[in-house]
């Protein structure tokens, strides 16, 4: 018997039109967001001007992507919603350090430096020593451990954000451990800056109320053979967007000491471990 729509079981009779012989999980996929998007109407009693304006909204975001820019991940980003995906794949035991998003600014095939090189090439910013361990669950030193990391410079800017003006690999290096674990870099104190917020997703940010910045942080990408590849910050705890950053990525885990050294080789020292668990438990 034919199902012909009504508004009280709209979400079951869209799903009931799905074919026998698909996937499993992109049926229950599919099937949930049906779901979900039709109770989300229901709920706010959404009006055809509305459902235009989000359609507009949508299209126009789309319009704006290309292979430099990907808005869509923008907006996935500033609802939570990629960190929310983040967190329910990278559930970790306690003690371990925890994950967050992995930003789009990541190049492939940094150069490889030696412990204590200083990855700051363009000679701004407030020098900073970054030392510390990556270690088991056990406390037990990880040798061979990479660790990959990058950051923006004094002004705000990924060296791939200017090309014509900061040095290639300015802020971004690959460091590997030894069999005591330790880790040992110079780099810049990082800075917060705002996310691209000249598109659809900086005026919906407008229109709710909400600032487009990033608290200062460094990148890290840290992988061990045998062990969870870890993608990560550390955050500077005094940053005034430490509590409301714009993607969410802020862990109270990953916030990390910076202490202030006016007389030592580097104006700030940070010292953080990694704490890597098992591919395997």
């Amino acid at each position: 018997m034919a199902s012909y729509f009504n508004e009280e079981r709209s979400a079951e009779i869209v799903n009931e039109r799905m074919g026998r012989d698909i996937n499993p999980r992109f049926r229950e996929i599919m099937s949930s967001l049906v779901r979900h998007l039709h109770d989300f109407a229901k709920e706010v009693e959404l009006t055809q001007e509305e459902w235009e304006f989000a359609i507009d909204f949508l299209t126009k975001t789309g319009q704006i992507c290309s292979e430099e820019r990907q808005e869509f991940i923008l907006l996935s980003d500033v609802l939570g919603f990629s960190m929310l995906v983040d967190a329910i794949n990278n559930r970790r035991p306690a003690g371990a350090t925890e994950n967050t998003v992995f930003g789009p600014f990541h190049v492939a095939g940094a150069p490889e430096r030696t412990m204590g090189d200083n990855i700051s090439l363009d000679g701004k910013g407030e020098s900073c020593l970054f030392i510390g361990r990556v270690i088991d669950l056990n406390g037990a030193p990880i040798s061979g451990a990479k660790i990959d990391v990058w950051s923006d410079n004094a002004d705000g800017f990924y060296d791939v954000q200017q090309p014509n003006i900061q040095p290639k690999w300015n802020n971004r290096g690959i460091f590997t451990t030894g069999a005591d674990g330790r880790y040992e870099f110079k780099g810049i104190k990082p800075v917060s800056y705002p996310i691209p917020d000249d598109g659809p997703v900086g005026q919906m940010l407008e229109h709710i109320g909400r600032h487009p910045y990033r608290p200062a942080h460094t990148h890290f990408l840290v992988t061990a053979p045998g062990f969870q590849k870890l993608v990560t910050h550390t955050f500077v705890g005094d940053d005034d967007y430490i509590e409301s950053d714009t993607v969410f990525g802020v862990k109270q885990s990953l916030v990390a000491p910076f202490a202030h050294t006016p007389e030592g080789p580097t104006e700030w020292v940070s010292k953080f471990d990694f704490v890597l668990a098992p591919t395997h438990p």
